[in-house]
């Protein structure tokens, strides 16, 4: 961590310098205690130096950093407390006598990259960059390991079954069951035969594999996954509590009436629950904490009302009028809190393949 951030802000130091701020440095008083400063982890050392060099300076750091070193830096920094003047001092000396030491820059393949990038085309400095950081198998099954097993599936199934075995044997036991079970009975039988019967795969297949599917899947696989731009307002719109969503719609409505029906149809409300069949709305009511669902029916329609009460025995639909009965008044916001927590009780178990959600409660099946 502190090797790459001198990396990163050599230039910075000097600027420092340049603006006057080495006398601080050079008159710093030889009992500086560095016994103080070696206690420092390697995140606190660099978020008082980030604290020293203040918003300006420090931004040009801030940005090279990725999320992790953030939170990490962050975290030290809210817990750092008092910095005397002596041990800042003695921070930036020590900064400065490595930055100054042989060897002490450290190139590494996000260094590069940056160099790269301001004298090579995207194209070339992607190609020269998978070089780098080969070998490529490794990269190659570790891009195949976040893939779905069913778009892998999907790709997959069109190609030779040895290859499909190749690929499958490359990967984590737990990702190709999931993707041979998508396989046709007879081929995925094929495939697991192959993989019986394959011993090492030759340097140059492999190879060829990989180049295969890096220019055919993987180069296409993120145009392929782009989200829709639809579903993540509609999604976003679903967070909304019920008046900002009606507002919200309203003015989409008047500037974009096509694109706000298209929303509307992809959105995912309270009131589609009705739509779930008998056994997926049973599991559901089993989920939800009573509290929950009487302050979630307090708001609802009356026919979504009256499809929780038919789908539950006479006595807990009886207990559950009896209390909306006794309920005074709620806030709206309580409900509405209570409404969108049912539905995403609802989505989770969907995702988990407990219950079936669909919109229309015909073949427009929506899988969460």
């Amino acid at each position: 961590m502190q090797q790459k951030n001198m990396e990163m802000s050599a230039p910075k130091i000097e600027d420092v310098i340049a603006d006057g701020q080495a006398a601080q440095i050079a008159e710093m008083p030889e009992s500086a205690t560095p016994a103080e400063i070696s206690q420092m982890t390697g995140p606190q050392k660099v978020a008082a130096l980030l604290l020293a060099l203040g918003s300006d300076w420090g931004q040009p750091i801030w940005a090279d950093l990725n999320d992790d070193e953030v939170v990490s830096i962050s975290v030290a920094m809210s817990e750092l407390g008092n910095v005397t003047n002596e041990v800042t001092q003695a921070l930036l000396m020590e900064f400065v006598s490595q930055m100054s030491m042989a060897g002490a820059l450290l190139g590494t393949a996000s260094s590069t990259e940056r160099l790269l990038a301001k004298y090579l085309p995207p194209d070339r400095l992607s190609a020269i960059m998978e070089e780098i950081r080969g070998p490529a198998g490794r990269n190659m099954w570790e891009k195949l390991s976040n893939v779905q097993a069913s778009v892998l599936a999907s790709y997959l199934k069109n190609e030779y079954p040895q290859t499909v075995a190749v690929v499958l044997s490359k990967i984590s036991c737990e990702h190709a069951a999931g993707v041979l079970s998508l396989f046709p009975e007879e081929f995925s039988t094929d495939v697991v035969q192959r993989m019986l019967g394959m011993g090492s795969v030759q340097r140059d297949v492999l190879e060829k594999i990989e180049n295969t599917l890096r220019s055919e899947f993987i180069s296409n696989l993120s145009q392929a996954r782009q989200r829709d731009s639809h579903e993540l307002i509609a999604e976003v719109f679903n967070s909304f509590d019920r008046q900002t969503e009606a507002r919200f719609m309203a003015t989409l409505e008047e500037a974009d009436w096509e694109a706000a029906e298209r929303i509307k149809t992809l959105m995912f409300t309270f009131d589609d629950l009705a739509k779930l069949d008998k056994s997926s709305v049973q599991t559901l009511l089993r989920k939800v904490d009573q509290n929950v669902l009487q302050l979630a029916m307090k708001g609802a329609a009356e026919p979504t009302r009256e499809f929780f009460f038919s789908n539950m025995s006479e006595r807990a639909g009886k207990m559950l009028r009896d209390d909306l009965e006794v309920m005074g008044p709620v806030r709206l916001k309580d409900v509405d809190e209570a409404q969108t927590g049912m539905v995403k009780t609802a989505k989770d178990l969907g995702a988990k393949g407990e219950i079936v959600i669909t919109k229309s409660g015909g073949d427009d099946e929506l899988v969460y």
